[in-house]
């Protein structure tokens, strides 16, 4: 399972207790916030050691049903990519 936004503030608060609560859920809001509209206008968000989150336009294309084999239309849409940063990919390796 992943972290979730609960668990992720818990995380913080243990590790900065002279912080309140509130303010600290006020500030990880904000931050998301801002990822999210810099990913709605076409920007990259990229967080040093960690990774580059940006947004690509797909194309247009006809793919197949693997089920019943038919032709399916699938629109143009935007998908977001990730690239994770040399630091993270060394910690994940265990290279550090």
């Amino acid at each position: 399972m992943g972290v979730v936004k609960s668990k992720l503030l818990k995380q913080i608060s243990n590790s900065f207790p002279n912080f309140p609560k509130k303010d600290l859920t006020k500030t990880i809001n904000i931050i998301l916030t801002e990822i999210k509209r810099a990913l709605r206008r076409g920007d990259s968000v990229e967080l040093r050691g960690f990774g580059r989150i940006s947004v690509k336009t797909q194309k247009a294309s006809i793919r197949r049903n693997p089920r019943t084999m038919e032709k399916v239309a699938v629109p143009e849409k935007k998908v977001i990519r990730w690239k994770q940063g040399k630091d993270l990919l060394k910690k994940i390796n265990n290279e550090e």
